[in-house]
């Protein structure tokens, strides 16, 4: 079944998914680097939890007002499966394929929702799109 009449909707709900995407990333950076919430999972993070927390936080930003989209998508969605891997799939003496045995839902999720954004840009509703325009 197709639905014509939404397609009109298509660029600004392409934003608002850019948006959304990078809220959620960013809260994760906020989380790691800023220690808000508390949550005992990120109280003593290593350096490379650190540095995943600095990309979320700083890329996240960038997503959200869409600058940089295409090249800021492109990474995380890189670091989102090298977290995948590293960080869920890996983490015990025995892989764990199944991310609903491992966690790694969210980290799948992320990654192919940046690899998409990074093809498809952010939208009409977006500091790149605005600074495309003369």
């Amino acid at each position: 079944m197709d639905f014509p009449y939404l397609t009109r909707f298509q660029p600004v709900l392409l934003s608002l998914f850019r948006f959304m995407t990078g809220l959620l990333l960013f809260q994760y950076g906020v989380a790691k680097i800023f220690k808000f919430p508390v949550l005992p999972y990120f109280a003593n993070i290593p350096p490379l939890i650190w540095t995943a927390g600095a990309l979320e936080l700083v890329l996240g930003a960038l997503l959200m007002i869409g600058l940089f989209t295409r090249l800021s998508a492109f990474i995380l969605s890189g670091e989102m499966a090298f977290a995948y891997f590293m960080g869920h799939m890996f983490k015990g003496e025995t892989p764990v394929f199944l991310p609903l045995l491992n966690g790694g839902t969210a980290a799948i999720l992320f990654c192919f929702a940046c690899l998409y954004l990074s093809a498809a840009g952010g939208g009409s509703v977006s500091a790149d799109a605005a600074m495309g325009k003369k």
